[in-house]
């Protein structure tokens, strides 16, 4: 795919994050004449990217769709490495200017413009559109133990746990998945979970599978529980019955993920609501209360990672683009 170099003159958007969403606003920056630059620190659609291999989405294709491109898959509901396929050659057939592996390290505005600094190169743009996601920065457990080697907060594949004695934290879509995986690649599982069932969002195909291995007793769940400690040999489980002390090889903790809330402290994005930490902008452009700086995707919904999807935020690219070009027009009259 063609890289930008910064040398390049000034930008009409610097759009930072190349996920689905990334890309969206690429394609409407193309469509409105505006030169643009995508700086992704990763990989192409990095967040999709690293979750777990045989993972199907809830959404059909037609629903993971943008720019109105086709995204044929074998079954209604699209694989994970049906979606990166998808979304790289929605990329490498236009032709965006996208620039993998390069790392924002700071953003400062001045009166026109602002001044962006990667680890690779120095930038201006006049706009900012932010379309990070909110896959990288787990919610910890902070617990005792949490930092060994055996604990991890991301899940690829069951291969890994085959023979071992796990115990999964969570009960979303992608901790049940962990679940009925590793049990069927022969670990014994056990899971955690604060509230007093499965998930209510969780793909209702797999809810029955989940909750009938409980019931028949193949996985063992502790409801309304949470962890106390770990161990290099053993987890401490909190529950309504009193402290379970159960043996234990890994620990899986897929208690969900935050928006990098610092990143946008740094950029001056105010943010609202102790817990829920929702960024301020304005839901008829997008625009931010910092004028040229703009929010797309599931980064809009602050704590409430659930609210915007790919689905439903591919608007997003529309409206940030026509406003870009309407400012520019208006200028140039």
């Amino acid at each position: 795919m063609p890289t930008v170099s910064a040398s390049e003159n000034l930008f009409d958007v610097l759009i930072i994050g190349a996920g689905p969403i990334g890309i969206a606003c690429a394609l409407e920056c193309t469509k409105k004449g505006l030169k643009y630059v995508v700086i992704e620190k990763g990989t192409l659609t990095n967040s999709l990217y690293n979750y777990p291999l045989n993972m199907t989405f809830f959404s059909t294709s037609e629903k993971l769709e943008i720019n109105e491109i086709p995204f044929i898959s074998n079954n209604p509901k699209p694989s994970r490495n049906e979606a990166l396929e998808y979304y790289r050659r929605v990329v490498t057939s236009n032709k965006l200017h996208i620039n993998l592996y390069e790392r924002i390290l700071s953003v400062e505005k001045d009166k026109n413009h602002f001044n962006i600094i990667s680890d690779k190169n120095n930038y201006r743009a006049y706009n900012i559109i932010v379309s990070t996601g909110f896959y990288d920065i787990p919610k910890k457990l902070n617990v005792s133990g949490e930092e060994l080697p055996k604990v991890m907060h991301y899940y690829k594949e069951a291969h890994p746990f085959v023979m071992q004695k796990v115990v999964i934290v969570g009960a979303s879509n992608s901790a049940v998945d962990a679940a009925l995986e590793i049990w069927r690649k022969g670990g014994k599982v056990t899971m955690v979970v604060r509230g007093p069932q499965i998930g209510e969002r969780v793909k209702y195909w797999v809810k029955p599978d989940i909750e009938n291995r409980i019931k028949e007793g193949n996985i063992k769940a502790y409801f309304n529980s949470e962890i106390e400690k770990i161990t290099e040999t053993e987890v401490f489980i909190k529950t309504p019955k009193g402290q379970k002390v159960v043996a234990n090889d890994f620990v899986i903790a897929l208690t969900g993920y935050k928006p990098d809330f610092q990143f946008l402290k740094s950029l001056g994005v105010e943010l609202s609501g102790d817990e829920n930490m929702f960024p301020k902008y304005n839901a008829e452009t997008m625009e931010t209360n910092v004028k040229g700086l703009y929010l797309a995707g599931v980064i809009c919904g602050g704590m409430e990672t659930h609210k915007w999807f790919i689905e439903n935020s591919r608007i997003h690219a529309k409206i940030i683009a026509q406003n870009i070009s309407d400012k520019f027009n208006t200028r140039q009259n």
